[in-house]
């Protein structure tokens, strides 16, 4: 049944790979040429967070753009509007103009992300979904860990590999564009508040803006990190690869012993490993014996699985009818959390230098190891094993969880019907020429 519904899907898979392979190479393409221009390590950090600014913005805005225009011509749009923006950059080599860019990049990838998730929850089933959602999720991050390595294939002082994210992101659009595969509506999600959140389930958004601070700071400075100590084009697509990679081969394995165990001890225990690896990591910097790109395997396997056990633990104290709501508060909350990360690294490290980097990662470890044993010794819920939700792979960033709760109509099969011959049905499966 899985292996049907991943041919019927393919060519999304495809486009997806594609655009992690452009988002991962474009971030640590940015980081260096700003340092080979000269930016202030504020200017860049500011510039960074512009994308989650635009990411931000994009989540909460597409349901409505796609619902009055229809999900292919969003998509079409929205794929001409990222290749568009990684041009200008190479065209216009000023901060404020490249902070725009990034935000309109973050705003038309965080687009792309919800129609190409809407599809996948249309296509899947209760049987299928957690399966289908954990492919898409190593499909997205092997494409930002093999996005590192196109740094290799031209100087980023040119324009040339500009140019191919440019040309990778209109290749993701063809296979995509061209398919019959329905996909389904939307509709307003019923909100709940940060109030009633925090009362509800503390630990999950309280985590929630820490982790998304956290993947910020490393996917927007992280190369900036890396050439203030000296690292040369290849060490840095490598080293920003396996920090990726880290959390791709651990993030199953770490799910997988939250559902049998308190989501909050297995938090806080990576959490301290994460917060370990960072002062190390901090204390050791660039080493020709290679220990420095352990290090990064190792905090990134342990920090940025994170995410999906914060969702996890957050969906465990909610009531059904909660969770869409609550979902799009963390999606918002942890927006503004990797909204403002770049820029706060950016300042550390312009005060204290390119070391603070792990400095402040190993903080941030610690507040979430702290808060979340904090929570489990004053607040001792039983476990999850039994009650909760099972443990399913999330994308990097908290869009998932929205879009994959807000879908309207589902059926007790947890199928999104669509009737045939309808105007969205037209709109969105146009037919194969």
């Amino acid at each position: 049944m899985l292996q049907q519904t991943v041919r019927s899907v393919w060519p999304l898979f495809f486009g997806l790979g594609i655009i992690g392979l452009c988002i991962g190479a474009q971030g640590s393409l940015l980081g260096i040429r700003a340092e080979l221009e000269g930016f202030d390590t504020r200017a860049t950090g500011l510039l960074m967070s512009c994308y989650y600014v635009g990411f931000l913005l994009g989540s909460l805005r597409a349901p409505a753009i796609i619902q009055r225009v229809g999900h292919v011509r969003a998509f079409a749009a929205l794929t001409a509007l990222a290749s568009m923006t990684i041009l200008v950059h190479s065209v216009l080599v000023d901060p404020w103009v490249w902070g725009l860019m990034r935000l309109l990049t973050g705003f038309s990838v965080s687009a792309i992300y919800v129609v190409a998730e809407s599809w996948l929850n249309q296509a899947a089933d209760n049987r299928t979904r957690g399966q289908l959602l954990s492919l898409y999720m190593i499909t997205m991050l092997a494409g930002l860990s093999a996005g590192q390595f196109l740094l290799n294939l031209s100087d980023p002082a040119g324009f040339e590999l500009f140019t191919l994210i440019s040309i990778l992101i209109s290749l993701a659009a063809i296979p995509i564009l061209i398919t019959a595969t329905p996909m389904p509506a939307f509709e307003s999600a019923r909100p709940v508040s940060i109030a009633t959140l925090y009362r509800l389930a503390p630990t999950g958004l309280v985590g929630s803006f820490l982790i998304n601070a956290c993947y910020a700071m490393v996917l927007g400075m992280g190369s900036v990190y890396a050439s203030r100590l000296g690292m040369r084009v290849e060490q840095i697509a490598l080293f920003m690869a396996l920090l990726v990679l880290g959390g791709m081969l651990l993030q199953w394995p770490l799910g997988r012993l939250s559902d049998s165990r308190d989501r909050r001890t297995v938090i806080a225990a990576a959490a301290v490993a994460a917060l370990l690896c960072a002062l190390v990591s901090a204390q050791v910097g660039f080493t020709s014996n290679h220990s420095h790109l352990l290090l990064a395997l190792l905090f990134g396997g342990t920090c940025f699985p994170l995410l999906a056990l914060y969702l996890a633990l957050t969906n465990d104290q909610l009531e059904a009818d909660q969770a869409t709501g609550a979902s799009s508060t963390l999606l918002l909350v942890g927006g503004v959390g990797a909204s403002i990360g770049p820029f706060l690294i950016s300042l550390t490290m312009d005060r204290w230098g390119p070391a603070s980097f792990f400095w402040s990662l190993a903080v941030m470890a610690g507040l979430m190891a702290a808060h979340a044993l904090y929570k489990r010794i004053t607040d001792p819920f039983p476990a999850t094993s039994e009650s909760a939700n099972p443990f399913q792979m999330q994308a990097p960033f908290p869009v998932g969880s929205v879009l994959m709760e807000s879908m309207p109509g589902e059926d007790s099969a947890g199928e999104t019907p669509i009737e045939d011959g309808s105007d969205t049905a037209r709109d969105e499966a146009p037919p194969l020429a």
